[in-house]
């Protein structure tokens, strides 16, 4: 099985860093798992590596999209197979859980034949199209919000598209990996942590990010695009309107971000086998390091 090095952990954990340094002890490249950094000019609010960051190190799957491009767990899933596939050492930086996991283990995602299905179901209500999907499909009604009509109108058409169930397909999957992976998972004392998110959206902000987002919206694009609905973009909507306060935004960033880290921890810590460091701790640190040696080693 071709090896593949993943650094997870909760954002401003120090990935981006510990990824370069790894990358650079085992000669790889670096794949990002971010699901906003693949888009170009979105620098600032998605934390985005600089170039001088990279230490030389290649990095994939970083301004490869137009705002305005959607970009799915099925398309990271496609993008960084193909690059692990071309690259001796593949390190896979960040992303979310679903991210990491799709990639890792033997997910399969079903494309639909009619991807603009969701007109189909024009004046059809939410609570209808649950109603429907609960007696095609309950087991997927039970993971599915009945307000969530993106989902609701997925899985109808999934049905619809290939005579089985969501809930069949996944069933016929292993969920067994498809590498030989391992995950180093970045952590520290959660205030610690909280406090680094506080401060590194401080610093975002005082690099110009409300210039950033002000110069995205000159450009034409809107905070309907897929790019602008991550964290650190689209709290501005309401102060762009008038509606809120330079601070109030601020602040949502920072609640949402370490809210998001919260996820993040529980997603990993339940769905995947991570060897956890204190990344703030260069003695852990460097114990990681010389751990992934070893793993690197291993024949």
């Amino acid at each position: 099985m071709k090896k593949v090095l993943v650094i997870a952990g909760p954002t401003a954990s120090g990935k981006s860093d510990f990824a370069v340094q790894a990358a650079k002890l085992l000669g790889g490249e670096i794949i990002s798992g971010d699901s906003i950094q693949v888009y170009r000019g979105m620098d600032i609010g998605s934390g985005k590596i600089r170039k001088e960051e990279m230490q030389g190190i290649p990095h994939h799957l970083i301004d490869i999209l137009d705002i305005r491009e959607p970009y799915s767990v099925s398309d990271f899933q496609t993008m960084a197979r193909d690059l692990i596939e071309t690259i001796d050492m593949p390190v896979i930086a960040g992303g979310t859980g679903l991210y990491l996991k799709a990639c890792l283990y033997d997910y399969d995602f079903v494309k639909e034949e009619k991807p603009e299905a969701e007109e189909t179901y024009d004046g059809i209500s939410n609570a209808s199209l649950y109603e429907r999907l609960q007696e095609l499909d309950p087991l997927s009604a039970e993971k599915i919000h009945p307000n969530n009509r993106q989902r609701l109108v997925r899985a109808l058409n999934i049905i619809a598209s290939t005579g089985r169930t969501k809930s069949d397909i996944e069933a016929a999957q292993k969920h067994e990996p498809v590498y030989d992976f391992y995950i180093a998972g970045c952590t520290m004392e959660r205030d610690i942590l909280y406090d680094r998110i506080n401060r590194r959206v401080e610093r975002m902000f005082e690099e110009g990010l409300e210039e950033e987002v002000r110069g995205l919206i000159a450009k034409g694009y809107t905070f309907a695009d897929p790019g602008m609905k991550g964290i650190g973009y689209r709290e501005f909507e309401p102060y762009l309107q008038g509606t809120s306060s330079i601070e109030e935004v601020k602040s949502e960033i920072q609640k949402h971000s370490r809210n998001y880290a919260k996820r993040q921890y529980t997603w990993l810590n339940h769905q995947m086998p991570v060897h956890w460091f204190g990344a703030d701790d260069p003695s852990e640190r460097e114990n990681m390091l010389e751990e992934i040696q070893r793993w690197r080693n291993i024949v």
